[in-house]
């Protein structure tokens, strides 16, 4: 379907950036809003947007003329949460609008104020910039908003969820009331619509989001993974996939710092993104991604809003998202404008039953695994070396001469070994992992099964003899029930109490706790460091002693029904029981 009549300028530029025809939401904005109408638009990120608004505000700005006059006051505002989407929407516009003489400006924080200062002292036409700046320069007298025909908010809701309310408030209190009011988001919760009843004069709701219907582009995988293993999961995981863009998300900017070191350690061309990065170095960071200097990008949720990355054909969720609407709008980073993409929840054993919530709210089908094996990597990277296209190109006449040279006095054999040994040099080794998916029907498993009935597992040294004598226990919050094995265990308690695995005895996994052994000459060190230590909600608590016969039985019964006539404290009968003895022993009803 092609654009409906639109401003010969603009459409020469769709035409030169390749646009054949218009996405669902340009669609939805050219054909139900008029030059003259307030829109509140549903649309999700990577759906068109940003090219969907600037063609519906370009009648009201240029009418039929197919060039601006002389810059002055601003004409058009564009408001967006992050200077990430702030610039990529000044960069869409730029474009846009190249044939009609247009001057935008930039406004955004943690670049010069006075510089962005000069621009608007100098005109302009369309000014793009993040609530805070445009704040600031508007309380400062360098923004003037009265000659303003239109203020499209872009991404409201994430506005509003970052506490920007007073701000964007502020910025349409001080703009002209007969103005157009564009208010594009991906939701339309109470706070949306209480915006736009106040700032819009009725507005034309346009809708182009499938509310019952999961992303068709995007494949979901939930990994189980040890929790002391999360890092090398995120390792293998790239390895299998090998995709020419990946974004891993963290929930904290010390975890992109320590995730983004360790990739970057093992050979990995990765940036990070964080809220503590200047303007430049973020600026930097995405440059890198798109010209394809590096492949993964380590970032925080609020770092990552708005980014549109190019080939970008894989999330991971290292850390899990909080709620709905994080596990969508991460995973919404890829499968986007038609390409396929993967979305892939790291779950930690002991979180199974949180990220089956969290799946099961956001409406996806997710396949259930454990991580990449790295024998399924090494299997992968030998199919993708026999199909690269580098083995199948012609030679250079200069190629042909030097392979004559090193076919002198070599096989073929020899060489072909030699180009195998430079393919896996280039490469990251692949992590040995636990695989937390090859068990069947534990706590949470998609069939509903529950798991089988286990006696306490014992982790015994040499012999069969615990490996410390009079050793002091401790237990931890979790067992059978969080899918607890010695395997992962181990690793979790030394990095708790700051001690290594000699130091560790007897461990014993009980249904829905573990109590374990540590030497008596680690154990006061072992107390001190693990006192108030928490580890994805693993907690580490002295124990009472060893384990003995009441650490083996069931949970406790609901009573059953009681006798009638039954009186609570009432005086037993002369030769009978009393109402609150056993009858007929433990868990015994009476019929």
């Amino acid at each position: 379907m092609p654009f409906p009549p639109i401003n010969h300028a603009l459409e020469r530029a769709l035409a030169a950036q390749g646009y054949l025809e218009p996405t669902p939401v340009q669609q939805a904005v050219l054909e139900q809003g008029g030059p003259d109408r307030d829109l509140l638009v549903s649309a999700q990120t990577g759906s068109g947007k940003t090219v969907g608004y600037g063609l519906a505000f370009a009648a009201t700005l240029l009418g039929e003329a197919e060039r601006f006059g002389p810059a002055g006051p601003p004409m058009a505002l564009v408001v967006a949460p992050t200077r990430e989407l702030a610039m990529q929407v000044h960069g869409e516009l730029a474009w846009l609008y190249a044939e009609t003489d247009a001057r935008l400006v930039a406004c955004v924080g943690g670049m010069d104020p006075r510089r962005e200062q000069r621009a608007l002292a100098a005109g302009s036409h369309i000014v793009v910039g993040t609530p805070g700046r445009l704040k600031d320069h508007l309380e400062r007298g360098n923004l003037d908003t009265s000659a303003l025909r239109v203020v499209v908010l872009d991404e409201a809701d994430e506005m509003l969820d970052l506490g920007f309310r007073e701000d964007l408030e502020f910025i349409l209190d001080a703009s002209p009331p007969e103005r157009r009011t564009l208010l594009f988001s991906a939701t339309i919760a109470r706070e949306i619509a209480t915006l736009a009843r106040r700032y819009q004069r009725d507005a034309v709701r346009i809708d182009t989001i499938a509310r019952d219907e999961p992303h068709g582009d995007i494949d979901y995988r939930a990994m189980r993974v040890a929790p002391n293993e999360l890092e090398n999961a995120v390792v293998n995981v790239l390895r299998f996939y090998e995709a020419r863009g990946a974004l891993v998300f963290c929930h904290t900017r010390e975890a992109v710092r320590h995730l983004h070191a360790s990739l970057v350690e093992r050979g990995f061309a990765a940036v990070a993104l964080s809220g503590e990065l200047t303007q430049s170095e973020r600026t930097h960071a995405l440059q890198a991604l798109r010209d394809g200097r590096a492949r993964v990008c380590v970032a925080t949720d609020v770092a990552a809003r708005g980014l549109d990355l190019p080939d970008l054909g894989l999330v991971i969720h290292a850390e899990l998202p909080t709620n709905r609407a994080s596990l969508l709008h991460r995973s919404g980073r890829t499968g986007r404008a038609g390409r396929k993409g993967v979305s892939v929840l790291l779950v930690p054993l002991n979180r199974q039953r949180k990220a089956e919530q969290l799946i099961h709210a956001a409406g996806v089908d997710a396949t259930w695994s454990g991580p990449p094996s790295a024998e399924s990597i090494r299997k992968r990277d030998q199919e993708r070396m026999l199909e690269d296209p580098i083995l199948a190109g012609e030679p250079a006449p200069e190629d042909a001469v030097l392979a004559q040279a090193l076919l002198e006095g070599r096989s073929a054999e020899q060489i072909a070994s030699a180009l195998i040994r430079l393919y896996r040099l280039r490469l990251p080794e692949p992590e040995e992992l636990f695989d937390g998916g090859a068990k069947g029907g534990g706590y949470g498993a998609r069939d509903g099964a529950k798991p089988e009935r286990r006696e306490p597992s014992v982790q015994m040294g040499e012999g069969g003899a615990p490996r410390v004598d009079g050793g002091v226990w401790f237990r931890l919050n979790l067992g059978r029930d969080k899918n607890a094995d010695p395997k992962w265990l181990i690793p979790l308690i030394c990095r708790l109490g700051h001690v290594t695995k000699p130091d560790i005895g007897a461990i014993r996994i009980f249904e829905r706790e573990t109590k374990f052994e540590i030497a008596p000459g680690a154990a006061a060190r072992f107390a001190e460091a693990s006192r108030g230590a928490e580890e994805n909600g693993v907690r580490v608590q002295p124990a009472s002693g060893p384990p003995g016969p009441k650490d083996r039985t069931a949970p406790p019964r609901k009573p059953g029904p009681r006798p009638a006539g039954f009186k609570p404290g009432a005086k037993p009968k002369p030769g009978g029981r009393s109402n609150d003895q056993p009858r007929g022993g433990y868990g015994k009803r009476q019929a």
